[in-house]
């Protein structure tokens, strides 16, 4: 596994473009689609932090742990969310999916499914990763869900893994649940989201 290099991956609802700070309006725009930033039990920018955090990612990118890319909703030519591989392991060929939102109204469609799609073809085949871990906070049922529908498998369970500091959360503490699909489950997760594709393009 080499240092990733930025890439652009296209499917049929959604095209992961590198992310730049040219995308600025278009996820200002798309945060405001459910006021996405005030979930307590996740870390998603405002509409005034978004320049910062765009600036965050790309900073953690130059230093070679993240990838970021701007998720763009191909059938309404409009911005849909961030994503990001992240925590890269290079010399333990694994990487963490995550960092994730889309715009409300796209959530629980075929979108989030495609990117998850492209961005774990890319892993195993294109970066022979034997290993992609996804987190999310134990009270995210929503993503809970959406990470199992995948065919990820809970690892555990990290307790008081870190302090929540969102202003509506008091300090909570955060446990995170640590999923993951390893290289040798790859060739039955990928038909089992392509028959999910396949079947919603009907």
């Amino acid at each position: 596994m080499q240092r990733l290099q930025t890439v652009t991956l296209q499917g049929a609802h959604v095209r992961l473009e590198p992310l730049h700070i040219s995308h600025l309006e278009g996820l200002q725009d798309a945060v405001q689609d459910g006021e996405l930033w005030k979930l307590w039990y996740t870390s998603i920018p405002s509409v005034e932090g978004m320049e910062a955090e765009i600036l965050r990612r790309l900073t953690l990118q130059a230093g070679g742990s993240m990838l970021a890319f701007t998720v763009m909703d191909v059938q309404q030519k409009r911005v849909a969310g961030m994503t990001t591989y992240m925590n890269i392991d290079t010399p333990n060929r694994r990487l963490e999916i995550g960092s994730t939102w889309y715009r409300r109204s796209l959530q629980r469609t075929s979108l989030n499914t495609e990117c998850k799609r492209l961005l774990l073809g890319h892993a195993f085949e294109e970066l022979a990763c034997i290993a992609v871990e996804f987190r999310t906070h134990v009270f995210n049922q929503q993503s809970r869900r959406a990470i199992e529908r995948l065919g990820a498998r809970l690892d555990g369970i990290l307790r008081h893994h870190q302090i929540n500091t969102h202003p509506s959360a008091e300090q909570a503490l955060r446990d995170t649940c640590v999923y993951s699909i390893i290289d040798s489950e790859w060739s039955n997760v990928k038909l089992h989201l392509d028959h999910q594709l396949n079947r919603n393009r009907h």
